[in-house]
Order: C-alpha cells, then sequence, then structure tokens
C-alpha cells in the first residue's frame, strides 16, 4: 500500500457526504425562536493545495500532473488542510418567557493535517524523481475523528429584556479516530538507483478499535462536551445598535476504550535488494510480503490501551453593527484550538432584501485556507426559517486557482408562542 493510497482511504472515508458556518445551534435563536431544527455544515481548505486537487478525493476521478505541479509550485515548506462536517437536529422548547430548553442529536467529523513539502512530494510523485535525496518528513500529522453527540442545554433570552445566555453539555460516543504524528529528524532516503530505501521512522500513531471502524454505531469511546453562547446589545456611536456574541463550543475530551491500539517508533528500516522504482507504484511481485501490518509491527512498539484525546475547541467572536432598517455590517474573529486551524477574521454585510428575504456577503482570511468569498440567502416567515450558503464560494467557481470551500443549510419550523 503506497502513501497515495493511505491517503486516498483517508479522505475516501471522512467524506461520505458534503453539506459550514459555524457549529453552533445558539447562533440562528435569534431567528428561529422556539423550534426544531435540521442542520448541516461542512467546510474543507487548504494553503497549500488548491479545491481541483482536494476535490478528486471527494468526488473521484484521475489526478493528473497539471493538477499536482500547480500546488506543488504554490506551496510553502509546511502547509495545512482541513476539513469539518456535521448534521443534527435539534429542538428549543418550553412555556416561560425568559427561558428555552435544548435537545439534541449531532453527528461530527473534523480532519485536519499538518505536512510538509517534501511529503507532499513523495505522496503525489512517488520516489522516482528524487534518486539520491532524502526527503524530510518530520513536522507532518494527520488527525481525523468521528463522533456522535447527545445534546442538552438551556438559553435565557431575556436577561435585562435583551441579552441572552445560552449553555449545553453533551454525551459522546467516540466511533473512528486516525492520529498520526512524525518526529523532527524523520525522513525517507532513496539511493542512485533505487535498490535501497531507508527510512528514520520517528513517529506516534493512534487507531481507535480497527475492528469496528466501518460500523456508524461503533462505540469505541466515551466522552462529554460544552457549549457555551453570550449575546448583548450595546450602544455604539455608529449605527443604530450593535450586537456582541461569543460563542464557544466542543469544549470537551473523548477517552478512547482499550481496544484502541497506539504506535511509537524512533528506529531506521531499511529496504534493500529489492528494486524499488517508485513507491507510488508497487507491482514487483518481490515486494508482496510487505504488507502494512508485517510493516508497522517491524516499524514500532505496538499496544493495546486506553488514552484520551481533546476535541478541537471553537472559538467565535462577532461583532454586527445595524446601520440602518435593511442593512448591517459585522466583523468577526474565529479559531479552532487543538488543531492546526489558522485565526481566522472575517466581515459579513447583510442586506434585507424584501420582508421575507436577507442576503449576506462573507469576506475573510485565514482558517485552513487563505482568502474566503461567501453569499448566504435566509427565509423567514412566522412559520419557517431557511437558510442556505457558503463562505468560500470561490472553491466552486475557480477550483483550479482557489482555495478553501464549504456549505452550510439549516431548515426550522418554528413552534407556536
Amino acid at each position: 500500500m503506497s502513501l497515495k493510497h493511505v491517503l486516498v482511504i483517508v479522505f475516501s472515508c471522512y467524506f461520505v457526504t458534503v453539506f459550514s458556518q459555524y457549529n453552533s445551534e445558539f447562533l440562528n435563536f435569534d431567528k428561529t425562536g422556539r423550534s426544531v431544527s435540521v442542520n448541516a455544515e461542512f467546510e474543507m481548505g487548504s494553503n497549500g493545495i488548491y479545491n481541483g486537487l482536494l476535490n478528486k478525493f471527494i468526488f473521484g476521478g484521475k489526478i493528473n500532473n497539471n493538477l499536482k505541479d500547480a500546488s506543488n509550485n504554490k506551496m510553502s515548506s509546511s502547509s495545512v488542510v482541513g476539513a469539518n462536517m456535521n448534521y443534527d437536529i435539534s429542538a428549543f422548547f418550553g412555556r416561560n418567557s425568559k427561558y428555552s430548553y435544548l435537545i439534541g442529536f449531532k453527528d461530527q467529523r473534523i480532519f485536519n493535517s499538518t505536512f510538509t513539502k517534501d511529503f507532499y512530494q513523495l505522496m503525489f510523485y512517488g520516489n522516482k524523481p528524487y534518486l539520491n535525496e532524502t526527503k524530510q518528513l518530520g513536522g507532518t500529522n494527520i488527525n481525523s475523528l468521528r463522533f456522535q453527540e447527545l445534546k442538552f442545554g438551556f438559553i435565557y433570552h431575556k436577561i435585562d429584556s435583551t441579552a441572552k445566555v445560552g449553555a449545553s453539555i453533551s454525551f459522546i460516543k467516540g466511533q473512528d479516530l486516525f492520529y498520526v504524528k512524525t518526529k523532527t529528524g524523520s525522513s525517507l532516503y532513496t539511493n542512485s538507483d533505487g535498490t535501497e530505501l531507508i527510512f528514520d521512522s520517528k513517529f506516534n500513531m493512534a487507531f481507535s478499535d480497527t475492528s469496528r471502524k466501518s460500523n456508524p454505531l461503533a462505540f469505541s469511546g466515551i466522552g462529554a462536551s460544552a457549549d457555551l453562547f453570550f449575546e448583548t446589545p450595546y450602544q455604539s456611536s455608529i449605527g443604530k445598535g450593535s450586537v456582541l456574541t461569543v460563542n464557544a463550543n466542543n469544549l470537551g475530551f473523548i477517552h478512547w476504550f482499550d481496544h484502541s491500539v497506539q504506535y511509537s517508533s524512533d528506529s531506521v528500516f531499511t529496504f534493500d535488494g529489492i528494486h524499488i522504482d517508485n513507491l507510488v507504484d508497487l507491482k514487483d511481485s518481490a515486494l508482496a510480503y510487505i504488507n502494512k501490518d508485517t510493516l508497522i509491527q517491524k516499524l514500532s512498539n505496538a499496544r493495546r490501551e486506553s488514552f484520551n484525546i481533546n476535541i478541537p475547541a471553537n472559538l467565535l467572536i462577532i461583532n454586527k453593527i445595524t446601520v440602518n432598517q435593511k442593512l448591517a455590517v459585522s466583523a468577526g474573529f474565529r479559531y479552532l484550538f487543538n488543531s492546526n486551524f489558522k485565526p481566522y477574521l472575517f466581515s459579513n454585510v447583510e442586506y434585507k432584501l424584501s420582508k421575507t428575504i436577507v442576503g449576506d456577503l462573507h469576506i475573510g482570511y485565514g482558517g485552513y485556507s487563505r482568502l474566503n468569498v461567501g453569499l448566504t440567502f435566509a427565509y423567514m416567515n412566522d412559520n419557517w426559517y431557511i437558510k442556505i450558503g457558503s463562505n468560500s464560494l470561490q472553491g466552486f467557481i475557480a477550483p483550479k486557482k482557489t482555495f478553501g470551500q464549504g456549505l452550510f443549510f439549516a431548515l426550522a419550523r418554528k413552534f407556536k408562542n
């Protein structure tokens, strides 16, 4: 199994559907009130790999040299790639005029990776172009996580008549974890005629229970998380009013059971006496005995044991200014802890197109990718709230020249008070 095949498997297992905004039930409450809703969010990006190449892992298709070369020529010595996808069904309900309860079920998938340019080149070009060279792998990591949660919470929506405070706690079922991190000094050398490979294997790796990972009902771990929400209007010298929103979610951990496997290695492994023309195209029958299980056993110290991991936590801060009855502008900051997500700065311009329809223009920079431009449209009446949009439309318009893409969708049926 080549390095390229490993990455294909990771992406293929991760992306089953493609339906981001900010992964919080509380943010829509101002528009939906007490309601039952279905929400879906997807975002993916990289600051080194163009969308056109990433799309091949999701939708399939041939990866040609033009796609590989475009990203290779653009990326720096170290780049990131990441994706978040979640969908949920949730409900706000209650009879008290000051607060409402929240209950919901959510499925989340989180993937992120930091990789060196040398790692990218080995992955997509193999080792044939780099004979008599040492490719540095240290500083590369991959973290793929899937879990489900049952959420209970409340929102106090009439503090001093206008402010809102919300909180929830989730009980988590861990389904799948794949983690690998290479240390400084990890490298791969190919001699001048391809008859010898030297792999300096400094890495840590962890899997959840591998016998159950393909089963969506797999119970490989247990954990808990919390969400916190605060929103308050305040007087400003600009516009007719301002609102400050602070939201933090996925503040928690997962305890993976003792059927999980951890590997660690700090040794040198040598293949010699076998002509290896290209790592991404291993066809020599003499290599049949080198399967992934044998290789891992030789390279690493494997052990089954339980362990804990922290979930990437999301922090969002938004300041919104109402200019007039139709126009509002906002500025915001977003960051994901325990991940490779870069600080994300953004601005939104919201315009009321009619009594029931609102449009929103989004411009941001950072995160997993670089520059992001998006549009959102929302429809709202006394009974329904519908929202569909993207914060990264550039990925669908010009995938071969842009970084980042995403979609989000919300449908809420309001309860009569």
